[in-house]
């Protein structure tokens, strides 16, 4: 089957933007490795001390030396590495936070590995608290011309090399745009049209369009939001959520710059027609309601499922359910003959998929993890703890697999994935892999191998999974080593020669293997 075309305004690499295309499927042509099983040592893997935050590494397209470029950007800085070693060529200072000596990381990572019980709960959600109440900027891209876009919570902000032609040259912020008085919320996603402008979502149901340049912009609120949006963002703080917004996730955009965002109870499909933003039928635009019996939204980035005119178009969510549904939406005209699903509440939905990790009895799991699609196939994975404390808020749940999840009290086990069928139009479980833990990284596929990688855990260390994407047996593992290698949800990527790269909880780690 086709992956998504690239789009001609962003970076000519392999990744050059969050979930490494525009279509936010987590996929690669490109080969990857394939095993033996090993336990890595130092020479195996590169690793940068970077700071808080830096989940996304962005590559760049190659300079005038051939030589490319990783942008990261984090809590504290945005840092530019070497692509070839991961040396750190710049880094720029945000000004969000003080800036945290790599010692007093390191101690951060000594404690959620020698702590125990009670202890390691607090030191991991004290470590949340220092570093990432307030976190911004996750949704990053880099253009054609190597610049940087991120957004924070009320600007828009450009960063480039201070000498075009030096990709060792010093960061520099080129622009910042802000948000306009009229336009509510703080910034979440961000993506890019196939005519070169930004795309921008606020939790409160705003979308911008704005060109690279920050000279012009088209704004618009989403169905709903001035009914819906600021009951829900009450009632997450009444709850503890904060950062639930009614749009928490950032958005996909297809070749026709259709534009595709989740709010709290629906998925809405925007058009950039080059003029504006059209939330009109006859452009193509629609809004579906999908299941939300948790009440608190999907909490994953749309992808795009089938291109080119002999694939069915679909678009995939986890939803809002107890038991998280991957959820497939017609994502142009319905089939005329299409009869709406039973228990689904919109006929635009084209299937559901229950990921309960082949457990039909399991009472709750959801996932903060993007569902991962390549061909017709879509996969999430286990964010549940195996067990929760006793007197743990709610809300500081998420907190036990994202820093503890290779405690064996709170590691999840499991990966479910499902099928799309085009002849019988039918969503079907392909498989589930219950010995494989994926506590909180975004998996990614490797079609040239037919492997499905992602971030685990075995016997208190962390570690690279490897899955055969067809069959959901495990194919290999790496062991990585401690803490320093929780991904602490970033998503694990191929580089441009297939090798394993991907965020930490406090850096950056590529794995020195290859197909």
């Amino acid at each position: 089957m086709r992956i998504g075309p690239r789009n001609p305004y962003l970076a000519d690499s392999s990744y050059p933007i969050a979930h490494g295309r525009c279509d936010q499927q987590d996929n690669s042509r490109v080969a990857g490795p394939v095993g033996p099983n090993e336990v890595l040592g130092e020479r195996d893997v590169q690793y940068a001390w970077l700071g808080p935050g830096h989940y996304g590494g962005l590559t760049s397209a190659p300079y005038a030396d051939g030589r490319r470029v990783i942008w990261s950007n984090g809590r504290q800085t945005i840092a530019k590495l070497d692509y070839g070693t991961l040396d750190v060529l710049a880094a720029l200072p945000t000004g969000d936070q003080p800036v945290t000596p790599v010692a007093e990381l390191q101690a951060a990572v000594l404690g959620l590995d020698e702590l125990r019980g009670q202890e390691a709960v607090s030191h991991a959600l004290a470590l949340a608290m220092t570093y990432l109440v307030g976190l911004d900027g996750v949704y990053a891209l880099v253009d054609r011309d190597n610049t940087l876009f991120l957004t924070r919570k009320s600007c828009v902000i450009a960063y480039r090399d201070a000498y075009p032609a030096d990709r060792a040259s010093p960061i520099v912020e080129a622009a910042r745009w802000e948000k306009p008085p009229g336009v509510e919320g703080d910034f979440v996603g961000a993506n890019i049209t196939f005519d070169g402008r930004l795309v921008l979502s606020t939790d409160h149901g705003w979308l911008v369009c704005l060109t690279r340049d920050f000279t012009d912009f088209d704004a618009m609120e989403l169905p709903g939001a001035r009914e819906h949006a600021h009951a829900h963002w009450e009632r997450m703080l009444a709850e503890g959520r904060r950062g639930y917004g009614w749009v928490r996730k950032s958005l996909c955009v297809d070749e026709d710059n259709g534009i595709y965002v989740p709010s709290a109870d629906h998925l809405h499909k925007v058009v950039w027609t080059g003029d504006g933003l059209s939330t009109d039928e006859a452009d193509g635009a629609w809004s579906a309601q999908y299941r939300n019996g948790r009440g608190w939204g999907s909490g994953t980035t749309p992808s795009l499922m089938g291109f080119g005119p002999d694939e069915d178009h679909l678009v995939v969510i986890g939803d809002g359910d107890d038991v998280v549904n991957i959820t497939l939406f017609w994502r142009d005209a319905i089939p005329e003959d299409w009869e709406q699903l039973p228990g689904a509440p919109s006929r635009r939905i084209a299937g559901l998929g229950a990921g309960n990790m082949g457990d039909t009895t399991l009472p709750a799991i959801q996932t903060e993890q993007s569902i991962t699609v390549s061909g017709y196939g879509a996969m999430t994975v286990n964010n549940e703890p195996a067990s929760v404390p006793n007197g743990l808020p709610q809300a500081a749940v998420r907190s036990l697999c994202f820093y503890l999840g290779h405690d064996p009290a709170y590691r999840p086990l499991g990966m479910h994935k499902y099928e799309w069928d085009p002849v019988t139009r039918t969503f079907n479980e392909a498989w589930a892999c219950t010995s494989v833990s994926s506590p909180n990284s975004v998996p990614f596929v490797s079609q040239g191998s037919d492997v499905v990688y992602t971030c685990g855990t075995r016997d208190r260390r962390w570690t690279i999974e490897g899955v055969d994407w067809s069959s959901g047996q495990p194919v290999f593992h790496y062991v990585l080593g401690d803490s320093t290698f929780n991904t602490l949800g970033a998503g694990v990527t191929l580089d441009e020669e297939g090798r394993l790269l991907f965020g930490t909880i406090f850096g950056k780690a590529r794995v020195l293997r290859t197909a």
